[in-house]
């Protein structure tokens, strides 16, 4: 055998090696499987997306991403820890080893990706920073924000692009820093701040949760950043970041084959080569990831697809009543398009 066959052969046999398993696994993955548990990095209370009743019983979107990541991992959403994080305890608690994966609305961006060393792992909703004000105030646009008094959490991309925003427009603001959300929107309601800004999201959340019963709040049309919220996870551990990167993709994915909760196990019976794969029926992906061939089968029963979650949680029915907007998939004009399957 010639050596450019010999080099075409071994290339050849290290692709197949590839394709039919993971790579070994990591500190992270293995630690995970151990404990039995998944430790998730969510918001300390932000309604929709990571909020906690009086029982202690999590929900949001930001909740099911990690209650999908725990079903994939051990065939059970129930197997997960939620540690509340601040803006600023967040990456700390990551860094540290503290909690697994970041499933809190944390913005995703090249120093934290790079710098911090993290992993970005997708993104589970596009956002992007506005103001939101008192309707007595009757400002309508954040232009007309001049001299204002700004609420906002320290240690965030929030805080810079405020900064940007102002100079930008050549406008002045004086900023009130507080980390904790709670006693941040008590000094805005209290007229301490003119305004007070974050993501879109979080403000509708607040305005439906916190400042609900202190007046009424207006939104600003405006929106002065991109925010592309998701996962992240410390750099080191592929397999951990293909799982968790490959969950959310999953129920992104799912609701684009059109197969929920409701139908997922009639859809087990299904014909379509893409769907037997998907769910585990015919076997491949389980074991590239390290986990059940029945992991996204698992994820979609006890979780839903991405458009439950997100309808269950923040959608027109709920009290953010936020439209799916650039959160829609692909197919219906939205930035949701999820990696091929195959």
């Amino acid at each position: 055998m010639s050596f450019k066959s010999i080099t075409i052969a071994a290339a050849l046999a290290g692709a197949a090696a590839l394709a039919t398993g993971p790579a070994s696994a990591g500190q992270t993955f293995d630690a995970v499987k151990a404990k039995g548990f998944v430790q998730c990095a969510v918001n300390t209370g932000l309604a929709g997306f990571s909020f906690a009743d009086s029982q202690g019983k999590w929900t949001g979107l930001d909740v099911d991403l990690c209650k999908a990541i725990a079903a994939a991992m051990f065939g059970d959403a129930e197997k997960v820890k939620f540690t509340p994080t601040t803006a600023q305890q967040r990456f700390v608690a990551l860094q540290s080893g503290e909690v697994d994966v970041i499933t809190r609305n944390a913005t995703q961006t090249l120093l934290r990706d790079t710098s911090l060393g993290f992993n970005i792992a997708g993104v589970n909703f596009y956002d992007g920073q506005g103001f939101i004000v008192p309707a007595k105030s009757n400002i309508k646009s954040s232009k007309e924000l001049n001299g204002a008094t700004v609420c906002v959490q320290p240690g965030t991309t929030t805080e810079l692009n405020l900064a940007d925003y102002f100079r930008k427009h050549k406008m002045t603001f004086k900023p009130v820093l507080i980390e904790k959300l709670d006693e941040l929107l008590q000094a805005y309601a209290s007229g301490r701040c003119d305004t007070y800004t974050t993501d879109a999201s979080g403000l509708a959340a607040v305005r439906a949760g916190q400042l609900a019963g202190k007046g009424d709040h207006v939104i600003l049309p405006e929106r002065i950043s991109k925010e592309p919220l998701g996962p992240i996870v410390r750099h080191g551990d592929d397999q951990w970041f293909d799982l968790v990167k490959w969950t959310l993709m999953g129920m992104i994915e799912a609701e684009e084959m059109g197969i929920t909760s409701k139908n997922v196990d009639e859809m087990l019976k299904s014909d379509d080569p893409a769907v037997k794969r998907f769910l585990g029926v015919t076997p491949g992906f389980g074991k590239a990831t390290g986990v059940d061939e029945k992991w996204m089968y698992n994820v979609i029963k006890q979780v839903g697809n991405y458009g439950e979650s997100y309808d269950r949680h923040v959608g027109p029915a709920t009290p953010l009543k936020l439209e799916r907007g650039q959160n829609a998939l692909w197919t219906n004009g939205g930035l949701l398009y999820a990696i091929p399957f195959r």
